[in-house]
């Protein structure tokens, strides 16, 4: 299942980060985020973790890797596989395996990176940079929990 969505404004987007996370809330899910730098990866991830009641500072994980915000309505693991080379992708899959079960809610920016290693069932986020305002969000749901939770996007 596959839905697009055009957010004019950094206002819009705001707005589909709190219908996101309303309806990833009561589920969590395993989110791949994809866009070219500047797109807007971080931006949403800070939105959709501020309408969950986090309240630790959202930033990137591109110089850590992982980071985890566990202050909220549900435990938030933000992954930036950007900054490793193939091998370090290998030593990491178990560990994002993990992060794909349960009532969590896993980032992965830069899942370009992954090799497809990463866990079949999930939300896969292409963010499109149009212009310095306007980007297209295109959300893939394999599984069916995440087809739900695209349904529910999708009202």
């Amino acid at each position: 299942m596959t839905i697009t969505i055009t957010c004019n404004s950094l206002k819009d987007t705001e707005k589909l980060a709190q219908k996101f996370s309303q309806t990833v809330k009561d589920t969590g899910a395993f989110v791949c985020l994809f866009g070219e730098v500047g797109a807007g990866k971080t931006a949403f991830v800070k939105f959709v973790c501020s309408f969950l009641g986090v309240t630790e500072k959202v930033t990137s994980p591109s110089f850590v890797i992982l980071n985890e915000y566990k202050s909220g309505y549900l435990p938030v693991y933000h992954f930036d596989l950007y900054r490793l080379e193939k091998e370090g992708i290998s030593t990491i899959v178990n560990e994002l395996e993990e992060y794909s079960y349960g009532k969590i809610l896993t980032f992965v920016e830069w899942a370009e990176f992954s090799e497809n290693a990463l866990p079949f069932e999930r939300i896969d986020v292409n963010i499109e940079y149009v212009d310095e305002n306007k980007r297209k969000f295109t959300f893939t749901a394999t599984g069916e929990n995440n087809k739900k939770i695209l349904y529910g996007l999708n009202q």
